[in-house]
């Protein structure tokens, strides 16, 4: 595959068969002139998660309601792209100065001791990797991972019962919410789904990450009929 950065500009792309991995803002403004299908996940499916999967309350909002709402500390975060910065905010005041309807997800605070980025092809894990271990960087693969078992068996329960929700290329992060003393003995919960075609690879395998983001953003006529629903700019 040729390979090339967006700098020099893509009108010579024009007619051929292009895939995207980058920023959401530079990927909407060519998506539409070369063709490009990019999957997303929708802004509710943290929020309508059952509560054995999200391990905290969580809700979709915006952020004049969640200004008015918030008289304490809680996790706030785009749902998707990265507007403003996604952390704990003391209470609604604090929040950032951006459009009132900017969607929102709001949430309890709690704390992951270990967090693993799980790249999903068609319902099943293609690639994965630890990437945080008590909020600090520390990328590995999933499998040399001690908790890797119970992460697997986590996924395969909730793409059983809420994978028809996400497009059949997308990133899932899962963490294991911490036991006494932030030992991390407590169980996984989903942090958050992202659009493949913006997130790290960290230390999964990337061949196979490469399988996913090339589902998640390609050609608009290669997008299969079950993912149409999930194409950027159509919901």
């Amino acid at each position: 595959m040729e390979v090339r950065g967006l700098g020099g500009g893509a009108g010579d792309l024009a007619g051929r068969a292009v895939h995207w991995c980058g920023g959401p803002v530079a990927g909407a403004r060519v998506a539409g002139p070369l063709g490009i299908g990019l999957l997303e996940p929708p802004d509710d499916w943290l929020a309508g998660l059952p509560g054995w999967a999200t391990g905290r309350r969580v809700r979709l909002t915006c952020l004049a309601e969640a200004r008015a709402a918030l008289r304490g500390p809680a996790f706030v975060k785009p749902p998707r792209e990265k507007s403003f910065p996604a952390a704990v905010y003391a209470d609604g005041a604090a929040l950032p100065p951006l459009p009132a309807d900017t969607p929102v997800l709001v949430s309890e605070v709690v704390e992951f001791a270990v967090e693993y980025r799980l790249f999903l092809l068609d319902g099943e894990i293609a690639a994965a990797s630890r990437y945080a271990v008590h909020g600090r960087l520390d990328p590995a693969p999933l499998d040399e991972d001690p908790r890797a078992a119970d992460v697997r068996a986590f996924a395969a329960r909730l793409l059983a019962e809420a994978g028809g929700g996400l497009p059949g290329a997308v990133t899932v992060d899962v963490g294991i919410i911490g036991g006494a003393g932030g030992s991390g003995n407590g169980r996984p919960a989903v942090v958050e789904a992202n659009m493949a075609w913006f997130s790290n690879c960290y230390a999964a395998d990337p061949e196979r990450v490469l399988d996913v983001v090339l589902r998640a953003a390609g050609p608009r006529e290669r997008v299969a009929d079950r993912d149409l629903p999930f194409l950027r700019g159509l919901r």
